[in-house]
């Protein structure tokens, strides 16, 4: 029997663990993703696909979809709904409840609420985490097959046209979120041609009209295919961009060496050998004398 006066027992503490489910449906959740999904008191699911929020259904009984918070999708702006999303998140941790919080490919990418959630939460002394899934960046390497080792930028589309980004024509260059470039009222969920006409003009300043681009597109389901279309940076606005799909430019050109540096690191290199080639020259000393 318990020997604890009821003023000595303690609520329960809550806590929230924000996880990607990665892009593939089934194949990229982790087993700690799919065990605080398991274990949480609620679910909320930032998932645009009802087929997918099913499969989560699955896991765990309490999955609360967060897909009506946007409205019709043009009466409000995005950033609101994240704020609601992270209200409701934080409502419950501060009720004492242990919560999942699941979205796309990697929670922190591309996703301010994860951030904002987590940054609240320990701010008031709750647990936080977050754990990494397989993003769309990763499935981009992967399919499109480039290395970003040798030089890669990565930039929502839109600040490319908002802003002076200086770009490194010999490396890659990812744009995120192309259907949607130049939406300043964080409204709606796509753009048209002359937007993207904008972003091209922006762009042929280190790019000849005619270099090959590519308008890439993950698999999200088992049975698809990654799409993959390579068109001229010059009819980019000329074909359809859909929200999800991602703009990679290939190098336009080759990095120039950096004569300075080399010749820098060539006699270091040369005073490093002098003196590895001075100490094999020394006589060893009699260790037995």
């Amino acid at each position: 029997m318990s020997t604890l006066s009821p003023n000595q027992y303690t609520a329960p503490r809550g806590r929230i663990a924000c996880v990607g489910m990665g892009m593939t449906l089934g194949s990229h959740l982790t087993p700690l993703a799919r065990s605080h999904i398991e274990q949480a008191d609620v679910v909320f699911a930032a998932l645009s696909d009802p087929l997918v929020e099913a499969w989560l259904e699955q896991m765990n009984a309490n999955v609360r979809s967060l897909q009506p918070y946007y409205g019709n999708g043009t009466d409000k702006p995005r950033m609101q709904t994240y704020r609601e999303w992270a209200d409701l998140m934080m409502d419950e941790v501060r009720a004492g409840r242990s919560v999942c919080a699941v979205f796309y490919g990697h929670p922190g990418i591309f996703a301010w609420t994860p951030h904002e959630v987590i940054r609240r939460a320990r701010e008031e002394g709750y647990e936080a985490v977050m754990e990494p899934g397989i993003s769309s960046e990763d499935c981009l390497y992967a399919d499109v097959g480039f290395d970003p080792a040798n030089g890669c930028q990565h930039y929502e589309a839109s600040q490319m046209v908002f802003c002076n980004v200086p770009i490194n024509s010999a490396a890659y260059l990812v744009l995120w979120q192309a259907g949607l470039v130049g939406d300043i009222s964080s409204k709606r969920f796509t753009t048209g041609p002359e937007y993207r006409q904008v972003l091209v003009d922006v762009l042929a300043a280190e790019y000849p009209p005619q270099h090959e681009i590519i308008i890439y597109r993950g698999a999200t389901l088992p049975i698809e295919q990654p799409t993959i279309r390579r068109i001229a940076l010059r009819d980019l606005s000329k074909v359809d961009v859909r929200p999800d799909e991602t703009v990679v430019i290939p190098p336009a050109r080759q990095y120039t060496p950096n004569r300075v540096a080399r010749a820098r690191l060539k006699a270091l290199d040369a005073a490093w050998q002098q003196e590895l080639c001075t100490t094999n020259e020394k006589p060893q000393e009699n260790q037995h004398a």
